[in-house]
């Protein structure tokens, strides 16, 4: 079964930048949607990204991050990478990448949908 590792969490200043990468083993990407999500202390896990290939190339973004985050997908390397820029305070949380099987689509972004989930990296964002 597909297996998901995250990395690249660490401290950042606000309005820096963190890159994460979220590897997959045990299965190619070709037919999953990788979705990342984040989840702060005391709060709901939110969906902030999806992307895509089968189907055809699918990104979605929250809201919450559209316009500082880009996600990108590296079939060769069966790997998923968010880059986030301008960071704030509040996109301090734990991030998870999670897996369905299936393209991006309008349910991408909830939780209970996703088949396979990583262990999280931590992202702090402080001066």
């Amino acid at each position: 079964q597909l297996q998901l590792v995250e990395s690249g969490g660490g401290l950042v200043q606000p309005g820096g930048s963190l890159t994460l990468s979220c590897a997959a083993t045990r299965d190619t990407l070709d037919y999953y949607s990788i979705v990342w999500f984040r989840q702060a202390p005391g709060k709901e896990r939110e969906g902030i990204s999806c992307i895509s290939n089968s189907g055809g190339s699918s990104i979605m973004y929250g809201d919450s991050v559209k316009g500082r985050f880009t996600i990108s997908m590296d079939s060769h390397k069966n790997t998923v990478t968010l880059q986030m820029n301008s960071l704030k305070p509040g996109d301090a949380a734990v991030y998870y990448c999670a897996a369905e099987y299936g393209k991006c689509y309008s349910g991408s972004f909830a939780a209970k949908n996703m088949d396979r989930w990583g262990r999280g990296t931590l992202v702090t964002v402080s001066s």
